[in-house]
């Protein structure tokens, strides 16, 4: 039978989505999102979607991803570096396009579609570039929410990824007042640009972090908007040594106290009162270590479930080497690379 996917509003889902057998839910991290300072705003948008080593993301791709029972695509987009200067910041007509198509991969196969601001350099979270900030939100995603406005709740926003204070020892900590000010300030301009659009705009959910969109320290200090479609964004690697720590441990060793920790406070700030959250960042890397992997997603995703709470693998293509390996699909031949791994979150699921 079909798996379904709830999450609560204080009084209604605010979606509802029938599922496959299977319920891989990821990102396409290193594509779009993926960026090089020697890259100039006219070049081609294939010499940045390729710039980290992957192949541009196709229609086949996308896919695949259905047949395998995916039903969210988060796609990360970084603009810095495609987009002109003030006063208008116009985003170039180019790159706009293959977004729109790589969105349209998606949207267009009635799955649903996350669309955010990614690796930025200007959104910074210090008080003498909060007003600049605040201005370029402005600019980009009033651009964004006229380009897809005649797109209904299918497509997602997502107002910016980690806003954080970027080469500091505040980078990964959880922030300070400075740090967590200027981030509500700039979600609170996100949020005001799109719903000064047209059409869907003024209805569709927009999600928003805290800063560096922590899951200890941030999520305490985010200042939620007046208005009944936000969902919270949180990203989780829990528990770090195993799951994000490329010098960890390999075995899960059912460590789960941080799971549990993190589920617990979610449900008690945010989905217990009807504020809905999703963890849009979620995985662990592969250390050769498929078994451990999977019995870790399973639990994790079943106890994110019961809070409430959908979870987003990052899939950022990466199998091998020194980095963080996330790759759950190869993009080449299109197949899952840890079956047991997607096992485990289909079992979460159930």
């Amino acid at each position: 039978p079909p798996l379904f996917f709830f999450i609560y509003t204080a009084t209604t889902f605010f979606y509802t989505l029938s599922l496959h057998d299977a319920l891989p839910i990821l990102s396409i991290g290193n594509t779009l999102d993926a960026f090089e300072k020697d890259i100039k705003i006219s070049d081609a948008p294939e010499k940045t979607e390729t710039s980290w080593g992957n192949p541009v993301i196709t229609q086949e791709l996308v896919d695949a991803y259905i047949a395998a029972g995916l039903n969210i695509i988060r796609i990360p987009v970084t603009w810095t570096g495609h987009f002109g200067g003030a006063p208008d910041y116009t985003i170039d007509g180019a790159w706009l396009r293959r977004v729109r198509e790589v969105v349209d991969y998606a949207y267009g196969r009635g799955v649903y579609v996350i669309l955010n601001l990614h690796h930025e350099d200007w959104n910074y979270p210090y008080y003498e570039n909060e007003e600049r900030a605040c201005i370029i939100m402005t600019a980009l995603w009033s651009q964004l929410a006229a380009e897809f406005a005649g797109y209904d709740e299918h497509l997602i926003f997502e107002g910016q990824n980690e806003p954080r204070k970027i080469g500091t020892s505040l980078e990964w900590n959880g922030g300070d007042e400075e740090g967590w000010e200027v981030v509500n300030s700039t979600n609170a301009a996100f949020v005001k640009a799109v719903r000064q659009g047209t059409e869907y705009n003024k209805s569709r959910y927009l999600m928003i972090p805290g800063y560096a969109a922590n899951c200890t320290v941030g999520i305490r200090h985010i200042d939620i908007p007046d208005d009944d479609r936000i969902i919270i964004s949180v990203h989780a690697y829990e528990p770090y040594d195993f799951a994000l720590n490329t010098e960890g441990r390999s075995q899960w060793q059912h460590d789960t106290q941080m799971i549990d920790s993190l589920m617990t406070e979610l449900r008690e700030r945010f989905t217990g009162k009807g504020i809905p959250v999703i963890i849009g960042e979620f995985g662990a890397m592969n250390k050769d270590n498929e078994a451990d992997r999977a019995e870790w997603v399973e639990y994790y995703i079943k106890a994110a479930s019961k809070a409430g709470i959908r979870c987003i693998w990052w899939d950022n293509g990466l199998f091998e080497g020194e980095g963080e390996r996330f790759g759950l699909f190869d993009r080449h031949t299109y197949k899952c690379g840890y079956p047991k791994v997607l096992e485990g979150i289909q079992k979460g699921i159930e």
